[in-house]
C-alpha cells in the first residue's frame, strides 16, 4: 500500500506560480513511477505530468509543457509540481498518483496505469 497526501493548492491569478507537493508513506516510494492528473468539474480526470523512479525522464500534457516542472526528491519521499504562468483552464482538482512500475510507458499517460491515489488539492486559478 501506498497513501500519498497533497498539498499547496490554494488560489491563485492568472500569470501566477503555485507548487504542489505530494508526500508518499508506504510502499518503497523510490521504486515508483509518480503522476500528476487533474480534473475540472464535469470533465474526465486529464493527465498533467509524470516522472520516472530516477527523476531523469519525464513526460507532459501539452497543454502544461514549458509552464510545469515536475520534480521528485526520493530521500523525502516526495514528487512536487511547479506550476508557472497559471491560467484560468487550469483550474481543477490536482492528484498524485502512483505506479507500480518505476518505469514510464506509453500507458503512463492515462489514470488506468496508477494504483495508488491521493485525496487531490484545489487550484483555482482567476482572470
Amino acid at each position: 500500500q501506498v497513501q500519498l497526501v497533497e498539498s499547496g493548492g490554494g488560489l491563485v491569478q492568472a500569470g501566477d506560480s503555485l507548487t504542489l507537493s505530494c508526500a508518499a508513506s508506504g510502499r518503497t516510494f523510490s521504486s515508483s513511477a509518480m503522476g500528476w492528473f487533474r480534473q475540472a468539474p464535469g470533465q474526465e480526470r486529464e493527465f498533467v505530468a509524470a516522472i520516472g523512479w530516477r527523476g531523469d525522464i519525464t513526460y507532459y500534457a501539452d497543454s502544461v509543457k514549458g509552464r510545469f516542472t515536475i520534480f521528485r526528491d526520493n530521500a523525502k519521499s516526495t514528487v512536487s509540481l511547479q506550476m508557472n504562468s497559471l491560467k484560468p483552464e487550469d483550474t481543477a482538482v490536482y492528484y498524485c498518483a502512483a505506479d507500480r512500475s518505476p518505469y514510464l510507458r506509453s500507458s503512463s499517460y492515462y489514470p488506468a496505469e496508477y494504483d495508488y491515489w491521493g485525496q487531490g488539492t484545489q487550484v483555482t486559478v482567476s482572470s
